[in-house]
This record gives structure tokens, sequence and C-alpha cells, in this order.
């Protein structure tokens, strides 16, 4: 109900940098609803008390690293994508039970779209962690059949091959040094940390096609702004926090907000800092 109070947060830690509350409450303001949106910072030992401990005025969570792969052991139920990525960024708290969900997935979907991208056959991920698993997924809706991640660390990148396996996409993964070599795709996805892929400046093809980089302070990252000078279509991992909380505020209240007063809070509060 529009008037009625209800309470939902950002889990993590740190958190303290998390831009999920001006999102959700940008949409609460359009959708009128009186509800609270929080940080709390919470470590994976303290998170099974925090779940037990709240109560039904609790709505749902956002969860960002590192709780999205530890969470997953407390959720009564799963949603295909999570089981598939192996990571929930969203608990759904209805009637004495927690759903988790992936908007992730959706996120970098929509990320890709805003950019021209609806269809692709080859791509190229950077990472081999959890984001990198999300953004498999995404590939995978837009049509990527075979797709290549450049791991840092390729002995650790087993959770990306099971991903890969329960979507039937062709994965390829290369060690890091490799990177340079597979930059001429149609759509790249770098999912490693600020100044993780800042080497790779220096090798952007002279024909970029659409790159996806979640990293979105600072901003550009040298490789993005490299792509945009070489005439690559670049979107931040802004756009994708965006588009997944969209999904999230779906999932948690029942109603669509409007994407555009969330985009002019995230880019206003992003400017702030």
């Amino acid at each position: 109900m529009p008037g009625e109070r209800r309470r939902a947060a950002v889990l993590g830690h740190p958190v303290a940098h998390s831009l999920s509350p001006v999102l959700h409450l940008a949409a609460y303001r359009e959708l009128g609803l009186d509800w609270e949106y929080e940080r709390l910072d919470v470590t994976e030992a303290a998170l099974p008390a925090l779940l037990d401990g709240l109560d039904p005025s609790w709505a749902g969570l956002s969860l960002t690293m590192p709780l999205k792969t530890s969470v997953l052991a407390h959720l009564d139920l799963r949603s295909p994508l999570v089981e598939i990525t192996g990571a929930a960024n969203t608990v759904v708290l209805a009637e004495g039970s927690r759903a988790g969900h992936n908007t992730d997935v959706v996120g970098i979907v929509r990320a890709l779209e805003e950019i021209g991208v609806d269809r692709a056959e080859r791509a190229t991920v950077l990472g081999a962690g959890a984001t990198a698993r999300s953004a498999l997924a995404a590939l995978a809706r837009l049509g990527v059949a075979r797709a290549v991640a450049v791991a840092r660390r390729p002995e650790a990148a087993a959770g990306l091959n099971s991903t890969a396996a329960a979507l039937g996409v062709h994965l390829a993964v290369v060690p890091w040094g490799e990177a340079a070599a597979h930059l001429g795709v149609p759509v790249v996805v770098s999912t490693v940390p600020a100044g993780a892929a800042d080497d790779l400046a220096g090798s952007i093809p002279a024909s970029p096609g659409s790159l996806l980089d979640v990293v979105y302070q600072p901003w550009p990252t040298p490789l993005a702004r490299g792509w945009l000078e070489a005439g690559g279509q670049v979107t931040s991992g802004l756009t994708m926090l965006l588009h997944q909380a969209v999904a999230q505020v779906e999932l948690m209240t029942g109603r669509t907000p409007a994407v555009e007063p969330m985009r002019a809070a995230l880019l206003e509060a992003a400017r702030a800092r």
C-alpha cells in the first residue's frame, strides 16, 4: 500500500560508499511510498544473526560484496539466475521467507542495450569472479554463444566454467597476459576492480566494439577513455547499478519505478563525490 511504511537496506562490508540508497529512495519518492532504505555494514560472520533478527517491516535487502555468495546458505528460495551465477544481490522478504534474486544480470543487459548492444555472438569478459559470472549470463541473454574470460587467476575460474556450462556458452579461460589478443570482439565487459585493467589502455583495437566497464569511480577509467578515443561505444558500472536497482525495487515493492528520476538522482550523487 502507498502509505505502508516498510524497510529495506543495502548490506556489505564496507558499504559506506554504496549509492544504492540514492537510487531506492528516489524510486520510493516517485512511487509515493513512505519507505526507509539505509546502509548497514555487515560482515559475513554477522550476516546470519542480522537475517534472523529482521521483523515483518522489512521488505528486502540489497547485497554487495562480500555477501552475494555467503547469503546463499540462508535463503529459502533461489531464482534460476542465482543458481546459475552462484550469487544473489537481492533478498525479498515476504511471509517469513527469504527469496534470493540476481538483478546484476538484467543491469548488465540494460546497460549494454543503452549503447546499442541488443545482439552479439562473441564477447570477452575481463575477470573471472562473481561479477564475471553475472556478465556471462547477461551476454548469453544477448545471444553470445562463444566467450573468452581473461582471468588474473585462471585457477579460480571454476565457478565461471560452471556458469558457462549451465548457459550452453562455449567459454575459453585465458591468462591475463593474453588479454590484448581478445579485445577485438563485438562486446567486452570488464568486471575487474579499479586500476586492474589500466594496462590494457594501450592495446585497444583500431576499431573497437562496445565496452561495459563496471568501475564507475574514478571515471572514466584509462581503458574507457582509450576506448572512447578509438571510436568505441562505452558505458560504466553506474548504468548497470541504475538498472539493477530498478529491478530490485520492482521485486521488493511489486511496482515498476520510472527510470529517469532514479538516473537523475544517481548522476547528481556521483557528481558530488
